[in-house]
């Protein structure tokens, strides 16, 4: 029998959520009792949304994918573009494997699915020039007919980007779509506790409210297709991209670097286009690159002696990491502490204001930090037809879900990947050779 599968990524699930909380969340107990859960999943470096879902549905590290950030470099623009766009994706993915053998596919809010040819897709994308809106770019984004539908049939659900009521929208979208498309792969992401945690704290009572309704929401998906007939043929993936850690610093290095006139900030927070070392944030994390710069030892003695810096790599080792080979230096933060690509501001390091909590690059929970620092894994739950029950894998790696997945649909990447197949994971039957 050709199965489906249903990938949900509720956003910076992490390892402890369901160890600790298990019992609280009928739903996914359910399936961690009818199938294999891996306690712990190894993230990529850096653990940011953009990054980690394209490395769970390629199976390739950022270096090779090509996102290796959620934003683009654009020094010149206070609010640059995200990677909303599939072209970004440097190597074939799993969505499009599927669609090759002529079977339908569904995304919700998966990201840099923009302008694909997913089936029915409903991207991620929100406006950032002056100049459009949220329906024109969604329109343009996704397929245009399904969005047209779904905000007929659901838009009094949402209210624009706010959570939980997006995630609610996509829920219903979602449950429909399996109901009356019954497509062979589905991607749904869910960024309700992701949002509270970077708002309240990682272990705030509003996350854990999210946790909950993200169960709920779970509970719909699984319901729909059990309406539909096609449980019976229907594999569940319920994964986190990362974790977070709660902060309360922030360090802001293109500060440091506008004081050695090194960049010019503008007016507007942007930096002028003549720089010659620039720091780009990816939160727990920073890129930092150089053009015509040549006193990197002052840059490096600079950035190891900034307060809250944990470790500073080069270009060559975060390229190893599998971070982006064009940066010259990674820095990673101590746990507490996260970067800005802010210029204008009284300090390099300061305390976050909590009146400032929910306002543009103010947090009390964030991520993107090094995967290896400790306590900050996420986790994966494999269910139902071609999945062991009640069994439980200690740990695996992000780049492990993609080559897992394929297996899952019957499709082939046609390279090899890093990470492999989790066969411990699968029923006798599904331990075919690649």
């Amino acid at each position: 029998m050709q199965q489906r599968l249903v990938v949900i990524s509720l956003d910076a699930l992490g390892s402890r959520d369901l160890d600790d909380h298990l019992d609280e969340l009928p739903n996914l107990r359910r399936l961690v009792v009818t199938g294999t859960r891996v306690r712990r999943v190894q993230g990529i470096y850096p653990t940011l949304t953009y990054p980690s879902h394209t490395t769970i549905i390629t199976g390739q590290y950022p270096r090779k994918h090509g996102i290796v950030n959620n934003t683009k470099m654009q020094p010149q623009r206070k609010s640059p573009d995200w990677y909303w766009y599939q072209r970004d994706v440097k190597v074939p993915t799993l969505y499009d494997l599927v669609r090759r053998q002529h079977k339908k596919t569904a995304a919700f809010l998966w990201p840099i699915t923009a302008g694909s040819r997913i089936t029915y897709n409903l991207a991620e994308i929100f406006p950032n020039r002056i100049w459009t809106n949220q329906v024109l770019v969604s329109l343009k984004a996704s397929s245009p007919a399904f969005l047209f539908r779904m905000n007929q049939k659901y838009g009094h659900l949402r209210r624009g980007i706010q959570q939980p009521e997006l995630d609610d929208f996509i829920t219903a979208c979602a449950v429909d779509t399996l109901y009356n498309k019954r497509p062979q792969l589905t991607l749904i992401h869910l960024v309700d506790m992701d949002s509270m945690r970077h708002r309240y704290g990682v272990r705030s009572t509003e996350a854990m409210a999210a946790l909950k309704r993200l169960d709920t929401r779970v509970g719909k998906l699984i319901d729909a297709t059990i309406a539909a007939g096609t449980f019976s043929s229907t594999n569940f993936a319920i994964l986190g991209d990362h974790y977070q850690i709660n902060v309360d610093h922030m360090i802001h290095l293109n500060q440091a670097f506008a004081q050695r006139g090194w960049l010019t900030p503008t007016q507007d927070g942007a930096v002028r286009s003549d720089w010659h070392v620039w720091a780009k944030s990816c939160d727990g994390c920073t890129y930092v690159y150089t053009r015509n710069f040549a006193d990197t030892q002052a840059l490096k003695q600079l950035l190891e002696d900034t307060p809250g810096v944990e470790a500073v790599l080069t270009g060559k080792q975060a390229a190893k990491r599998g971070a982006d080979p064009h940066c010259q230096w990674l820095v990673e933060a101590e746990a507490g502490y996260y970067f800005t690509d802010e210029t204008q501001r009284p300090a390099v390091v300061e305390a976050v204001d909590p009146d400032s909590l929910g306002q543009p690059d103010r947090y009390h929970g964030v991520h993107g930090y090094d995967p290896l620092k400790p306590n900050y894994h996420t986790t994966l739950v494999l269910a139902v037809p071609a999945i062991k029950s009640n069994q439980v894998i200690d740990d695996a790696a992000l780049i492990d879900e993609a080559p897992t997945f394929a297996r899952l649909l019957g499709v082939h990447f046609p390279e090899p990947l890093p990470g492999k197949v989790l066969t411990e994971a699968f029923k006798e039957d599904h331990h075919e050779a690649d």
